[in-house]
C-alpha cells in the first residue's frame, strides 16, 4: 500500500518524524513510499527537475504526475497528441520513479465516450502502466462510463469529500475479476469539511483503515491526502501508516 500526501513539504509540528540531514524530499522518502506531482497541472518541468526529484528517493519510492491543465481543461481533454508528447519528455526524468499518471477533470466536463474513448487510447500509446481519473461530473458515476473506464483500464479515483455516493469508492477498472486484485485504487482525500484544509479525526482515520484492509492481496491501494494548505496532510497519512500498521486495522 502506497500512503502519502500532494507534495512533500514537511510542517514544523512533525519535523521531528522525519529524522536525518537532505532536503524535504530526502527526509520525506525515509517514512513514505509515494508523493503526488500536483505542480505539474500549473506548470512544464525540465526532465532534469523530474530526475533531480527521482535522484532524491529510494529504488521503491513511486510519483503519480497530474497532467497539466491545459490538457484536462482547456482542451477538454481534446488535441492532445502533442502537449501529451511534451509531458511525456519532461516526465521521461523520473524513469522507474513514474508510477501513476493523474488525470483530474473539470466539475462541468461530463462524460463523452468518444472523447474518453480517444484520449485514453491516445495515453495508452506511450504509457502501459496505472492511470487514475477524478471526475467530477455526475454523468462519469453511472454504470456506460464506469464500464468503458474499466474497459480502458482506468481507475476511477475516490475521492473525498465525494459529490456522490459513488465518488467515494474506486471505481472503473478494479482487476480482471473486478475485485480490486490487480488493479490501482487511487484515494484522493482533499480534507473535510473543509476542502484543501480541514484534519482528518482518528475516528474517521480508523474507519477508512479497516476499510482498506479489506481489499484483497494483489490490490494496489494508493492515498493521497491533498488537505495540504493548513499543513494537515503529513500528520493525517502518518496516523493511517500507523493505524494500518497496527494489528487492528
Amino acid at each position: 500500500m502506497y500512503i502519502g500526501t500532494a507534495a512533500w513539504s514537511i510542517p514544523r509540528d512533525v519535523a521531528l518524524q522525519f529524522p536525518g540531514d537532505g532536503q524535504h524530499l530526502e527526509r520525506y522518502a525515509r517514512r513514505f513510499a509515494c508523493a503526488e506531482i500536483n505542480s505539474s497541472f500549473y506548470r512544464s518541468h525540465k526532465p532534469e527537475t523530474y530526475a533531480r526529484w527521482a535522484a532524491m528517493t529510494p529504488p521503491h519510492f513511486r510519483f503519480a504526475v497530474k497532467l497539466p491543465r491545459a490538457i484536462t481543461h482547456d482542451a477538454a481533454l481534446r488535441g492532445a497528441r502533442k502537449p501529451l508528447r511534451a509531458f511525456f519528455d519532461e516526465t521521461a526524468g523520473l524513469g522507474d520513479r513514474l508510477g501513476v499518471l493523474l488525470v483530474q477533470l473539470p466539475p462541468s466536463q461530463a462524460w463523452e465516450a468518444r472523447v474518453a474513448r480517444g484520449f485514453f487510447g491516445l495515453l495508452r500509446e506511450s504509457w502501459d502502466g496505472p492511470i487514475a481519473c477524478e471526475p467530477r461530473h455526475a454523468s462519469w458515476f453511472e454504470p456506460r462510463a464506469d464500464q468503458a473506464l474499466a474497459r480502458l483500464r482506468v481507475s476511477r479515483v475516490a475521492a473525498d469529500p465525494a459529490r456522490l455516493d459513488a465518488a467515494a469508492r474506486p471505481g472503473g477498472w478494479l482487476g480482471p475479476a473486478g475485485d480490486g486484485a490487480g488493479a490501482l485504487l487511487y484515494y484522493r482525500w482533499h480534507g473535510s469539511p473543509r476542502v484543501y484544509w480541514s484534519s482528518y479525526d482518528r475516528a474517521w482515520l480508523a474507519r477508512q483503515a479497516a476499510q482498506l484492509a479489506q481489499w484483497p492481496a494483489g490490490a494496489v491501494p494508493w492515498v493521497i491526502f491533498d488537505n495540504t494548505a493548513s499543513g494537515a496532510a503529513t500528520a493525517d497519512a502518518l496516523a493511517l501508516q500507523a493505524l494500518l500498521a497496527s494489528p487492528q486495522a
